[in-house]
């Protein structure tokens, strides 16, 4: 019998997600629902475990959306640093599209980096951005993601062994 993952769901920060479809695809795989979240309207497939949400236009409204409601054995798929923290720190699981886990023991980490990135391209010192998305990146998301799926449903599996015992 398959472990229970009804209360496990994938929330995406859709707005600049380079892996959606690659997210559709292995949430169908596991039969788990999607929230597809981002400022305004966005597409997304017809289908009845994925849901669009329009958080609004505000400055922060789909990373609060997803941070208010993402936790224990639910996934998050960004690559916003401060959203990460935010779910991490809620017990949720977070994947970078490039395939980067954030956890607990390197968000702290992530965060210090990227505000001193922040403050040298403010001050002119760093120039460029990220480097592009290569096929790599996709693939090593899509290895990523299918881990994080089984490592939940292996907690779950051993939860109620756990609460037997």
């Amino acid at each position: 019998m398959a472990p229970d993952l009804s209360s496990t769901r994938i929330y995406v920060d859709a707005d600049a997600c380079p892996v959606k479809d690659e997210v559709y695809r292995v949430a169908a795989r596991h039969a788990l629902p999607v929230s597809v979240v981002a400022g305004n309207f966005i597409r997304v497939p017809q289908d009845p475990m994925i849901e669009r949400i329009a958080a609004g236009s505000g400055m922060d409204a789909a990373d609060d959306w997803i941070a208010e409601r993402a936790g224990k054995s639910d996934i998050v798929i960004t690559s916003d640093i401060p959203l990460a923290s935010r779910c991490v720190k809620a017990g949720a699981e977070v994947i970078a599209p490039n395939g980067k886990p954030f956890t607990e023991a390197s968000i702290g980490m992530t965060l210090a980096v990227r505000n001193l990135m922040t403050d040298l391209r403010s001050s002119g010192e760093i120039t460029g951005g990220p480097k592009g998305f290569s096929p790599r990146d996709r693939s090593a998301f899509l290895s990523a993601l299918d881990q994080t799926i089984r490592r939940i449903q292996r907690r779950r599996t051993a939860e109620p062994a756990a609460k037997q015992g």
